[in-house]
């Protein structure tokens, strides 16, 4: 009862007409930028935080989500028509993705991409309401010593998750955890690892390496390739709706990838990445239907499941955020952000002094995901239009969108060559076959565990044993011990490797 309450008080502030509006830009934004690859809402979001100022807090916060989730449905359309992952959670639906649009089946790629983004959407936000309320409780229990253990727990998971090697994996994570360190100690004031270089002693941008690894990283390879396998594939699209067969093999697709995502959205660096990445392996574990494409060579449900789950894991990464205080990605840590800039301290108590923003936000994600499908479906045949732009157009436009956005973050030259050295760096990573979400998640997390390290043993005077003696916190490193002691028996670890394998 309370949660039918709590939803038509959410459901009435969405619907004044001021949140109605920003709601529909921020999804409008969000495909725009999710279509641009090398602009996610990361950027966005940064370049848009100045602007909200002067907005209600409702209303900003409702803009920048809708920017957030717009982006997963965006992210897929370049994904499947141009070989380019908007977004670095619609890396996998380039897989099957791309080859449906080389064999004029576009149409039903991002119509399913729309539908299992939509379907998936909506289950996400009703795990958000629903499960808020008790979760917000326990956080009342966490402490720092929980709150690294949370940590821990959630690295492990993208380790464990991560494609690849596990070796490769632990080395990413510990590299981003490495770069994390970099700029002045909050403690002491000292500069680490700047190398006397006045820029760095404010750290590295999450921006500038998520754009190079992902953004000018992907440029440099495909360059890299002949020609003919980088040139957009200019086949007839036959249809643009998916036929009752597609429908067959996509809807059970649509409903694993909901599930798998509405779970790993909600750990400490899980989120829409490595939630697609899961969706994806999962598929390929699941027998094929007779006739049924395989995948690798077009199967719909290779974009259809990753898609669904990384929608399912945009919505419920909220929970972390709203509930504990945590922002489980780097989006969420800019959400983090806006709402400290209208005096919004996040965590449990949100949902007791703020209940017409915390159940406002929850209500204004359902309209968005209507008006996301309304905005995408009919746009269908616009962006197979995007089929006959040659890839030596497109790559400078890119460079160009990334510059842009790195820039106006801080107004800063020397972000844009760190850009290019990152995108050296992840041209590296694509070269050795390392996966870099685990480096990103490394980096975001790594000042929060050393923040939550610090405090913990400053309490506990300086006694480890806080991390095993509360019950809590020993609860999570164990199950986090249990993943890692799991994935490395040889049964596992050799099932693990034919599950990555792209067909």
């Amino acid at each position: 009862m309370d949660l039918i309450t709590n939803l038509s008080l959410g459901f009435g502030v969405a619907f004044t007409p001021i949140n109605l509006m920003y709601a529909f830009v921020g999804c409008l934004l969000g495909t725009l930028i999710g279509v641009l690859p090398g602009i996610g809402p990361l950027a966005t979001i940064a370049m848009l935080l100045p602007a909200t100022y002067s907005l209600p807090p409702v209303s900003a916060l409702i803009m920048l989500a809708g920017i957030y989730y717009g982006a997963q449905y965006g992210g897929s359309t370049t994904a499947i028509l141009v070989n380019l992952p908007g977004e670095s959670s619609s890396v996998v639906t380039v897989i099957d993705g791309y080859q449906m649009a080389r064999q004029g089946r576009a149409g039903p790629a991002l119509a399913a991409a729309g539908l299992g983004s939509f379907f998936a959407g909506c289950v996400g936000t009703l795990v958000l309401a629903a499960f808020a309320v008790p979760l917000t409780e326990v956080a009342f229990k966490f402490g720092p010593a929980e709150y690294f253990s949370l940590m821990i727990l959630g690295l492990i998971g993208a380790v464990v998750l991560a494609s690849g090697s596990l070796l490769k994996a632990i080395g990413m994570i510990l590299l981003g955890l490495l770069l994390g360190l970099v700029g002045t100690d909050v403690n002491t004031g000292v500069a680490r690892f700047s190398f006397d270089i006045p820029e760095l002693t404010d750290g590295i941008g999450f921006i500038v390496i998520a754009m190079g690894v992902f953004g000018y990283g992907e440029i440099i390879s495909n360059l890299g390739k002949h020609e003919d396998e980088r040139e957009v594939f200019t086949a007839d699209v036959k249809g643009l709706l998916p036929t009752m067969e597609d429908f067959k093999n996509m809807v059970p697709a649509v409903l694993r990838g909901t599930a798998l995502g509405s779970v790993l959205g909600i750990l400490p660096g899980g989120g829409a990445v490595m939630a697609s990445f899961a969706a994806y392996t999962l598929e390929k574990k699941t027998r094929l239907r007779p006739g049924e494409v395989p995948f690798g060579k077009g199967n719909i449900r290779g974009v259809a499941s990753p898609e669904a789950a990384n929608n399912a894991a945009a919505q419920t990464s909220f929970i972390p955020l709203l509930t504990l205080g945590i922002p489980p990605n780097a989006v969420m840590a800019l959400m983090v952000g806006a709402m400290t800039i209208h005096n919004i301290q996040p965590g449990p108590q949100v949902m007791t002094s703020n209940p017409e923003l915390f159940w406002g936000l929850i209500a204004s994600m359902w309209i968005g995901n209507a008006m996301l499908v309304i905005l995408n479906l009919p746009l269908i045949g616009m962006w197979i239009k995007l089929l006959s732009v040659p890839y030596r157009w497109l790559f400078p436009a890119i460079v160009l969108f990334c510059a842009i956005g790195v820039y106006s973050t801080n107004n800063n030259t020397f972000d844009i060559w760190m850009v290019g050295l990152f995108g050296f760096i992840g041209y590296l990573f694509i070269k050795l076959g390392a996966e870099p979400a685990p480096l990103l998640l490394g980096f975001i997390l790594g000042p929060m565990m050393e923040e939550n390290l610090r405090r913990a043993l400053l309490l506990s005077r300086g006694d480890w044993s806080v991390f095993v003696t509360r019950g809590l916190s020993a609860s999570l490193l164990a199950v986090a011990a249990l993943l890692l002691v799991i994935v490395l028996l040889p049964v596992i670890k050799r099932k693990r490797e034919e599950a990555f394998v792209e067909d």
